[in-house]
Order: structure tokens, then C-alpha cells, then sequence
């Protein structure tokens, strides 16, 4: 990057404001890539040195951002000195992913991990006017350095944006800091990295800041990387990642997504980095993180033979090409193919030197099942599929033919329908409905093959009839979408499981039906049997929000969503199965609200600190989320169902009238009062679980266990809150309490209020006042009670 760089650094040499040097910037960027798509589109340069350009500008823009964001911090705040080096700390960023290995498409984002060697504070002698600063940190100096070079490469201005970033990557993800020491990072990956983030790691490289300082990092981090030993116990884990992979695409129809689509680039990419993971420990030649240098590793080293790594490389430059034509036409981060735009697949035909889009997509085919074959060679499924043995011939005449009826009906009595006329018209009234006649041939044929199949099944029932009332609706609302009856027809145990679903459970079958991406979950047998910890469904979450772009808030809600109703489904279906106690089933469902919470508290708190910078403490030093979202009721007591709404209150503890630190923490935040920024967090966070999308809602929350109740502050300071629970708490509300706990926040926070909790509870109380308070309440819920509701009420 080294010309981009000297470029870069002449132009903004000038720039005496963030302003003017993120327009030089913007500029730059824009005539750089101009040169590079000019270059890639009349062929003057290679798939791979198109991508190697792109990386290597990102590289240099980032690097010059650092160098110059650093200087100016030091100028402001000091500089940062190590306590164990007693010397001047620099920061390091590492490029991940395709930044990583080099291989930046023309709209591609950039995942960084932003870290630096060692902790201190900044020395302010330096200064200019060093008599008025305080020393800060150096975690809060990296920081501010981190959010002004995001803010440099990736806000949105009259000029455009030089480079979209994502830092999801780093460790805890979303609810982490945002940069962490050398020390913090090598304990996180020792003790808490996961086999997915190992798999991330094989592409980091520093590519700004202390570089010689990132590698050293990065070899004390090879053990957690690259086994030693043959890492055959890393299989599970890339199964589990190749079964996302696959439930991904049919839930999000990726079908015509080069990247993510069957035998697309995910793909390519992870053959390659599997066997990095296995057998890179052993072979250094499979440590880097460029994939075509692995592929020739893997070659090689005799692990894939030269006709798959010719096939694997081949593909690879086609997609790529493939990509780069996608995105040159308006920077546009996509992989989509342009499958019902006549003019965008003559656009992207003669993009890729093809006379016509036929002869394009043919080729496109021919490297898709290449890839396909060889990545279905890689993991084995975690279990066979293997397609119905025999179907009875009477279904496929019961689903094909119109003549005969009687003979259909008595079949039907026979086997045990109670109103065999109904069910057999239902059946073809379906049949003959124009959404079927409709169908294209291949998803007509799927349909066809499934219907006797599932006939069959219902059949096999206790309730045919109802189950076949139930299960209609549901063929109905996947006719547009049959790769879930291609799910079905290849795997029979799962089709049976089906029908006992709809059979045992009318709210599972309603689920289904309005929301058939809930499919994947039936599929997945192995975790039916077990309840996950926290812990393990925290991960899930942030893998599969890691796949949408950081910024997206509606399809982030969107995937919360299918989540919190996966395992809710999950959770029914092993319920029904009896493979887990009612006890076990309210903990997993709560288990569930906890995860989905910790997950909006960090969307919420992100997009608050991008608005209005860190709220303040008391010493003036930037809040470290400190906010709790304390649980009641149900949730609190592990107890939640599978319609229970969330009895939430929410604390918090900042400076009193205070403001955040607006623009000297985040560019162009605003500054506002302490207090508004964490009662605009709460309704943030009540926003995103109450609104009712596509999906539906998370939940509904009910914040009237509050100090004062519904005429109380929507969030409340920590102090309040202990006066109020000591000086002016109902009865009733210490029997809450004693139900509460802290499901997302600050863990210094946390504890205080657990010691808050334990004094309440412990406090001495007369009896005979007590009884009458407890009597009194329990009246007062009988008389609500209305004439109309059911004579017994088990809550």
C-alpha cells in the first residue's frame, strides 16, 4: 500500500479540519477505484490483482487515518504511555476477512479489530497547554482514536464514504469494548474463543498502526489459532457452521447469491479454511490468511488433489469477476444475481465478456456444481438423508387423479377420518387452486413428490382429520418457497416429526404456518434433547448477526425474531417429544429472553453512543454501559412461558446534571443530558422488543413494577432506587423483588444491586403488619378479577 499511502498523505498534508480531511479522503478514494474498476472491466488486470488493489488502498486509508487521528489525539490528550514499558504505545488494526486476505471486492466492507500493546495513561507534559489536561487512560485514548477513524471511513457525506466498517468481530462482539490491550486480548482468546472465531482468525493480519507490535500479538495467539495435533475436534463445530450455512440460504432464498448460495464463494472459502483448521498447526505452509496461497499449501501438502484446487481456483476468479461486475455498476455491496432484470443480466453478461446472459449462466452452473460436489466431500452432514423407501400407491393416486371419488372416500373412513369428504375436497380444492396451477415445473414436481408422502403420514395419525386441517394451511403458505418441501421430501424423519408437531400442538402449528423458515429448526434433531446454556446461545446469536450488516436495524430485528422463535419451536418440539422436563422448558425459554435482551441492549446502546456520545460518571470519565435491565416475575424467577410477556426495570448511574460527551467522544454526536440519553436507551430498547414487523414481536414488556409504577420515570438511577425500596416500597413490591435479577448491564452494577436485593429482603419486618399487607394484596386481586373471566384461574 505503500503508493497509495505517500499519495494519500500528500493530500491530506493540507487538512486542517476532520472535515476537510474526511472529504480529501472521500475524493481519493473515489478516483483511486475509478482507475482500479477501469482497469478490472477492460481486463488490464487480473480477478486476483483487482482484489489485491482494493485491499491494498483500504489498507493504506486506513493506515493514514490512524497516523493521522493519533497524532492529533496526542496533541489533545497526551501521549499514551505503556505502565510495563514505560514507552510510547501505538495502536494496531487488524483487517479481517476479505480485508485480511486480501481479497476486497469493489463494495466490500472492512472488518477490523482495533487492539494496542500494553495499558497506562497518557502523559500530558507534552502538550502545548499540558497545566489544564488530566491524564486519560489508555483505553479511553484508543477508543476515541477507534471511533474517529470509523467515523473518518465510514460515515456518509455529500462526498460518499471511502470504506463501510464492521467491528463485529472483535471479542464479545457488539457488547465489547471497542478496543482492548494485548493482555486482554490473548485472555479472551485463551479462555473464551470459540471454534468460529478461530476460523475468523486465519484471515487476520495488522495492517495499520504498530504492525511489528500485531504480529507479535498474532504468534502469541497461533496456539489458540493453529492445534498443534491434528484438530479432528474441530469437526463438530464446522458441521454446526456448514448446517448455518446451508439453513441460511433457504430461510433468506440466497438461492441466486453468489456468495452464499449452494456452491458459491462461502463455500470455496470454507474448504479451504477447515483444513487450515485441522492440519495448520502441523503445516505451516496453510497459516496465511490469503486463500489461494492455501489452496497451493493444501496442494501441495497432498491434502486436495490438482483437480479440485484447479476447479476451486477457477470458480473462485469467476465469482469474484462475478462480484466485481455486480458491485462496479453503483458501489453496491451485492452478490445477487440480476435473475428477473432483463437489461441487468445483459449489464452483467457483457460485463463478463459473454455474448449473452444463457451462456453466462451456464458457465456460472458448471463452477457452482464443482463447488458443491467438493464442499458436500468436506464436512459429511450430521446425519444421512435418505428419501422415502415407498410411498403407498393409493396417495399419488389420491393427490393425481380426479375420477373415483367414492373409492378415495371409503379409504379414507377406512383409515380413520371421521369426515372423509371434507378431507378428500380440502386435498383438491388445494390441488386445483390457482397458487398451485400456477407453480413453476420444478416446484410443481416438489410438490407432487411431497403431497403422498405426507398423506401417508397424516394417515399414520391418532387425528387425521385435524391434522390434515392444520397441515394444509401450512403446504399453502410454502408454495412459493418449496425448497422447504425439497427439505421435507429428502428427509423422512423430519416429515414425520412434523405431523406429530401439528398434531400434538395447534400454537406449534400456527407458527409453522405463519413463519415456515421455522423448518431449519425440525431439522436439526441433535439439540432437541438438551437445554443450551446461555453461554452457548449468546454465540449462536452473534454469529447469525454477524451475517447482516451492522448498521441494518430491521433485519437485525428480524433475526432476533427468528431466533427467539426457533427455539421456541425447538423448545415445544422436544416438550412434545418428552425429551425435557417442564421445569427445563421455562428455564430454556428464559434462558432465550435472557440472550435476546443482552442482544438489544447492545443494539440500543450502540446506536445511542453514535447519536450522543458516552454518558459521564461522576469523575468525568466515560460511562462503561452502566445500566442494568433488571428482570421480575417470570423471567425473573426462570419461570417464563411460551406467550409470557417481560416484567422489566431499568437502572442506571451517571453524573447528575451532566451531559454526554457528545462530539468529543463520537464525531457529530450531540450532546445531551445524562438522564435523556439513558431514558432514550430504555425506550430504545422497549422499541425494538415491542415493535411488530414481518416477524412479529419479541415480546411484550410490562415496566409497572417500577418505583411509583405506571406514573414513575421509565429508567431510574441506582440511588433512587435504593432510597425507594428502603423509604417508600409497598409490601407487594419487596414480594417482587424477591423475584428479581439483572439480565444485561454492568457487572460492578450488578453486584451492587444483588447486595441492595439482599439488604431489602433481610430487613426486619413485624409480623402481624406483614400478614395484613399480604391478606389485604391477595383480596385486591380477587376483586379484579371480572365477572367474565373463567371460574378458575390457575394464575
Amino acid at each position: 500500500n505503500m503508493m497509495y499511502a505517500v499519495d494519500l498523505r500528500q493530500a491530506t498534508r493540507a487538512c486542517d479540519s476532520s472535515k476537510s480531511l474526511a472529504k480529501v479522503f472521500r475524493k481519493y478514494r473515489t478516483e483511486a477505484m475509478m482507475r482500479i474498476i477501469w482497469r478490472d472491466i477492460n481486463r488490464i488486470a487480473s480477478t486476483h490483482e483487482t482484489m489485491r488493489e482494493v485491499s491494498l488502498l483500504a489498507s493504506a486509508c486506513i493506515d493514514v487515518g490512524v497516523d493521522r487521528l493519533y497524532r492529533d489525539a496526542c496533541a489533545r490528550y497526551g501521549t499514551p504511555i505503556g505502565a510495563r514499558t514505560c514507552a510510547p504505545v501505538e495502536m494496531v488494526v487488524f483487517g479481517m476477512g476479505k480485508l485480511g486476505g486480501a481479497e476486497l471486492n469493489l463494495s466490500s466492507d472492512i472488518d477490523l479489530i482495533f487492539s494496542y500493546p500494553d495499558d497506562g495513561e497518557t502523559d500530558v507534559s507534552s502538550m502545548a497547554a499540558p497545566s489544564s489536561a488530566k491524564p486519560m487512560s489508555n483505553h479511553e485514548f484508543f477508543s476515541r482514536v477507534g471511533k474517529s477513524l470509523i467515523h473518518l471511513l465510514d460515515a456518509v457525506t455529500a462526498e460518499g464514504f471511502v470504506f463501510r466498517v464492521d467491528m463485529r468481530l472483535r471479542p464479545y462482539g457488539a457488547s465489547g469494548p471497542l478496543v482492548m490491550s494485548f493482555d486482554a486480548m490473548e485472555t479472551y482468546y485463551e479462555t473464551q474463543g470459540r471454534e468460529w472465531e478461530r476460523y475468523a482468525m486465519i484471515k487476520a493480519i495488522p495492517i495499520a498502526g504498530d504492525c511489528d507490535a500485531g504480529q507479535q500479538l498474532l504468534s502469541a495467539l497461533q496456539p489458540f489459532i493453529y492445534r498443534r495435533y491434528l484438530d479432528f475436534g474441530a469437526i463438530q463445530s464446522l458441521r454446526d457452521m456448514k448446517l448455518l450455512i446451508e439453513q441460511e440460504v433457504v430461510r433468506r432464498s440466497m438461492f441466486d447469491d453468489i456468495k452464499l448460495g449452494a456452491g458459491g464463494i462461502r463455500e470455496i472459502e470454507f474448504v479451504v479454511q477447515s483444513f487450515q483448521l485441522i492440519y495448520g498447526g502441523r503445516n505451516p505452509q496453510l497459516q496465511t490468511s490469503v486463500l489461494i496461497n492455501a489452496l497451493n499449501g493444501l496442494l501441495s501438502e497432498a491434502y486436495l488433489d490438482s483437480t479440485v484446487v484447479a476447479q476451486l481456483k477457477e470458480a473462485y476468479a469467476f465469482f469474484r469477476d462475478t462480484e466485481h461486475a455486480l458491485q462496479a455498476w453503483r458501489d453496491e455491496q451485492t452478490q445477487r444475481l440480476p435473475v428477473d432484470d432483463e437489461l441487468g443480466q445483459a449489464r452483467l453478461a457483457f460485463a463478463m465478456a459473454y455474448d449473452d446472459w444463457s451462456s453466462f449462466y451456464a458457465v456460472l452452473e458448471v463452477h457452482r456444481q464443482h463447488v458443491s460436489a467438493i464442499f458436500a466431500d468436506v464436512v459429511k452432514a450430521t446425519a444421512e438423508r435418505t428419501p422415502s423407501d415407498h410411498v403407498g400407491r393409493q396417495w399419488f393416486d389420491f393427490w393425481q387423479l380426479n375420477d373415483d371419488e367414492g373409492r378415495f372416500v371409503d379409504a379414507l373412513a377406512l383409515i380413520g377420518f371421521e369426515d372423509p369428504v371434507s378431507a378428500l375436497r380440502s386435498v383438491w380444492q388445494l390441488r386445483d387452486s390457482p397458487k398451485v396451477n400456477a407453480m413453476e415445473a420444478v416446484s410443481r414436481a416438489r410438490l407432487d413428490k411431497f403431497m403422498p408422502m405426507l398423506l401417508d403420514a397424516v394417515a399414520a395419525s391418532d387425528e387425521p382429520d385435524q391434522v390434515l386441517r392444520r397441515l394444509l394451511p401450512f403446504v399453502e403458505s410454502v408454495l412459493r418457497r418449496t425448497a422447504y418441501l425439497a427439505l421435507l421430501n429428502e428427509n423422512p424423519p423430519a416429515l414425520k416429526r412434523l405431523v406429530r408437531y401439528f398434531e400434538s400442538s395447534e400454537w406449534v402449528s400456527d407458527q409453522l404456518t405463519r413463519y415456515p423458515a421455522l423448518l431449519d429448526e425440525l431439522l436439526d434433531t441433535q439439540h432437541l434433547a438438551s437445554v443450551p446454556s446461555v453461554e452457548s446461545l449468546q454465540d449462536e446469536l452473534r454469529q447469525q448477526l454477524l451475517r447482516i450488516p451492522e448498521d441494518d436495524l430491521e433485519m437485525a430485528m428480524e433475526v432476533l425474531r427468528h431466533f427467539k422463535r426457533g427455539h421456541g419451536l425447538r423448545v415445544a418440539a422436544a416438550e412434545i417429544d418428552g425429551l425435557i422436563p417442564l421445569m427445563r422448558v421455562s428455564d430454556y425459554l428464559s434462558f432465550v429472553a435472557d440472550t435476546v435482551l443482552n442482544a438489544v441492549f447492545d443494539m440500543a446502546w450502540a446506536q445511542l453512543i453514535e447519536r450522543y456520545g458516552s454518558p459521564v460518571r461522576e469523575d468525568g470519565s466515560a460511562c462503561q454501559r452502566d445500566f442494568l435491565i433488571v428482570a421480575y416475575g417470570k423471567l425473573g424467577g426462570y419461570e417464563l412461558g411460551h406467550q409470557s410477556d417481560l416484567d422489566l426495570v431499568f437502572i442506571y448511574e451517571a453524573a447528575a446534571q451532566q451531559m454526554t460527551m457528545g462530539e468529543d467522544d463520537v464525531p457529530g454526536a450531540q450532546a445531551v443530558d445524562n438522564a435523556v440519553f439513558f431514558t432514550r436507551l430504555g425506550q430504545r430498547i422497549i422499541h425494538i422488543l415491542t415493535t411488530v414487523t414481518a416477524g412479529g414481536q419479541l415480546y411484550e414488556v410490562d415496566m409497572r413494577l417500577r418505583p411509583s409504577g405506571a406514573s414513575g420515570l421509565l429508567v431510574t438511577t441506582f440511588a433512587s432506587f435504593s432510597d425507594y425500596q428502603h423509604d417508600r416500597a409497598w409490601t407487594w413490591e419487596h414480594q417482587a423483588l424477591s423475584r428479581a435479577r439483572v439480565v444485561a448491564g454492568n457487572g460492578e452494577l450488578s453486584q451492587r444491586f444483588v447486595d441492595l436485593r439482599e439488604d431489602v429482603l433481610s430487613l426486619s419486618r413485624d409480623k402481624a403488619a406483614l400478614k395484613a399487607d399480604v391478606l389485604d394484596m391477595r383480596n385486591k386481586m380477587r376483586e379484579h378479577l371480572s365477572a367474565e373471566d373463567a371460574p378458575i384461574d390457575v394464575e
